[in-house]
Formats: structure tokens, sequence, C-alpha cells
């Protein structure tokens, strides 16, 4: 559980970090950029962004990429991590039992 909202967490502090990095890159050329979810993946391993769509594509259900994974891919990475991180940590929350009188 405590693991759950820890990774949570950690995919918010990415997700604000890639916000500030857009918003640098904003002062700094004038032009509102983000950096797209596809684009940094492929950046940083386009050997594994092929391998995944090919597994999906294969063995799972072809529009499961081109419905559902391109349209996330196509998301600014602040959005993407700072997302999923938020359903995570409200997903793993500490529920409490309602005190009976």
């Amino acid at each position: 559980m405590i693991v759950g909202r820890v990774i949570g967490w950690i995919l918010c502090f990415v997700g604000l970090a890639f916000l500030i990095r857009d918003f640098i890159m904003l002062a700094v050329t004038g032009s509102f950029a983000p950096i797209i979810t596809g684009q940094m993946w492929h950046d940083l391993s386009p050997g594994s962004m092929n391998l995944a769509q090919a597994v999906t594509e294969r063995y799972l259900v072809p529009w499961l990429w081109d419905s559902v994974i391109r349209t996330w891919l196509l998301w600014p990475a602040w959005i993407s991590f700072g997302l999923l991180g938020l359903i995570l940590v409200v997903a793993f929350r500490r529920w409490t039992r309602p005190v009976a009188n």
C-alpha cells in the first residue's frame, strides 16, 4: 500500500519537474512547447518504444495502441506523469473507518 503511494508521489514530482522544465524553456525561447510523452520516451529508448508497440499490436489488441496508448503518448509529459501519480496516490490512500457512536 505504502509503495503505491510512494511511487505515486514520485511520479507527481516527476510531472512537476517536467512542468518546471517547460516553463524554463518558455522563459528562454519565448514560446511554450512542452515535451511530449512519446517524444521523451523515443529520445530515451526508441527500441523499447518500438518493442512495446509490436507486443501490444501482436499479442494484445491492435486498437489499444492506436486508440489509447498513442493518444496518451501525444500528451505533454507533465500531464502524463502527474495524472498517473495522482491516480496512484488516490488509489493507495489510507482508508479510515467511520467511528461508531
